[in-house]
């Protein structure tokens, strides 16, 4: 039995994210309005920057190069329902 390593299986994790999320917006095309397209599609924001005091972003000006901090992540069912698909196939397939 071989041990993956951790930046493994963020990697796989965020790319099951991204994939529920945009299975997600392919939904909300085809779902009518009403209870479920919001059930999938209403979203939690976390935002770093936000956290500061600074609308989205940490931003350092030296005049010459301005740098820009930021860090956003938004959540809704169709991403919870592909990170708990891939997290589930991560432990199947060992």
């Amino acid at each position: 039995m071989r041990l993956r390593s951790l930046g493994f299986m963020f990697l796989v994790l965020l790319m099951g994210a991204m994939v529920g999320s945009l299975l997600g917006s392919g939904l909300a095309y085809v779902l009518p309005e009403g209870v479920v397209k919001d059930f999938f599609l209403k979203s939690l924001d976390f935002s770093l920057g936000g956290l500061l005091g600074v609308n989205d972003a940490v931003s350092i000006d030296l005049l010459v190069i301005q740098l820009i901090f930021g860090l956003k992540i938004s959540l809704n069912f169709a991403a919870i329902f592909g990170l708990a698909a891939t997290y589930y196939l991560l432990r199947y397939f060992r």
